[in-house]
């Protein structure tokens, strides 16, 4: 079963990489003209294309390009002319940074609001957190991230609006620079994480079990987290894997609004660069990421379930 599930990712990230191939290769414009600007001559353009390696088919082109993926070898950035690697080894650390801090401050405060929840439904802790997880639900992440900048930085004045990693010194400047990105990331997914949590739970506490437990003299405390959750702590630490899968689109506005040094801002450039190979290999990490997290949430689903290592 584990292998099935690797082999439909391996499956999986091979169509997207090659839809991210053809993508990317009908993107207006190329990186020769990115580079030389709009007065270059036609001479100059088919030389600089030579040069770069743009000429040819697009199928084998593709080959190539596929072959050195499968191999581990991204190419060479047309914009820096650095092997593609050694870009993103220098950004990647930096977003694995960014999103790893916000799933240690969305887990906890997630579990926290969604057991709060469960435990007392209809009552008005229960209603202000589904108000507020419904509008973090629907406020995009980018919204979510320039309201955050407007009141925590212009307004108050307490953090700085840009996130400068590099020019931070010690904890203290850290801590001032990643506040506000990981704030932002993590509400983006605090509200369908407390959610999915609180739906889960609430189905686990009207089972017979948690009814007997509370008629044997156990608080409602003691019941849910000694009793129901156990019970149910394959689906929510399933759900919860889902649900940090929007950490990856939510970085994506994180990062260009802080300019902080990540992946996605790399991404990016290299999208208004048309620099090709260093836009396909992010976007094939992106990918990666997505189904590493899912298979994450299948293998621990199979673990904490026995009827589906049964199948």
């Amino acid at each position: 079963m584990i292998a099935k599930r690797i082999g439909l990712g391996l499956l999986t990230l091979w169509l997207v990489a090659t839809l991210v191939f053809m993508v990317s290769g009908a993107l207006p414009g190329d990186a020769a003209e990115s580079i030389l600007g709009q007065d270059a001559t036609p001479e100059t353009l088919a030389a600089l294309r030579a040069q770069l390696g743009l000429e040819g088919g697009e199928l084998a082109r593709y080959f190539a390009w596929l072959g050195g993926v499968v191999t581990g070898d991204f190419g060479f950035s047309l914009a820096s002319g650095r092997p593609v690697a050694d870009v993103i080894a220098t950004r990647l650390p930096n977003s694995l940074l960014l999103a790893g801090l916000a799933a240690l401050v969305a887990i906890p405060v997630s579990l926290v609001l969604g057991i709060a929840s469960a435990m007392k439904p209809g009552s008005l802790f229960d209603r202000l957190t589904t108000l507020l997880s419904v509008v973090a639900l629907s406020t995009p992440s980018f919204l979510i991230a320039t309201l955050i900048v407007l009141v925590l930085s212009v307004w108050a004045g307490w953090f700085p609006a840009l996130a400068n990693v590099e020019g931070a010194s010690g904890i203290a400047g850290h801590f001032r620079v990643m506040t506000l990105p990981v704030l932002a990331l993590s509400l983006s997914v605090i509200g369908q994480m407390a959610r999915m949590i609180r739906a889960i739970l609430l189905g686990a506490l009207r089972e017979p079990y948690v009814e007997t437990a509370i008629l044997n003299g156990a608080s409602r405390l003691h019941a849910t987290v000694f009793h129901a959750l156990p019970n149910v702590a394959g689906p929510i630490v399933n759900a919860s894997a889902l649900s940090l899968n929007a950490l990856i689109s939510g970085v994506v506005f994180v990062e260009v609004i802080f300019a902080y040094p990540g992946l996605t801002k790399l991404m990016v450039d290299s999208v208004a660069a048309r620099d090709l190979p260093l836009m396909q290999a992010c976007a094939l990490i992106f990918c990666a990421g997505f189904l590493i997290l899912v298979l994450i949430a299948d293998l621990i689903a199979i673990l904490a379930n026995p009827r589906l290592r049964a199948r």
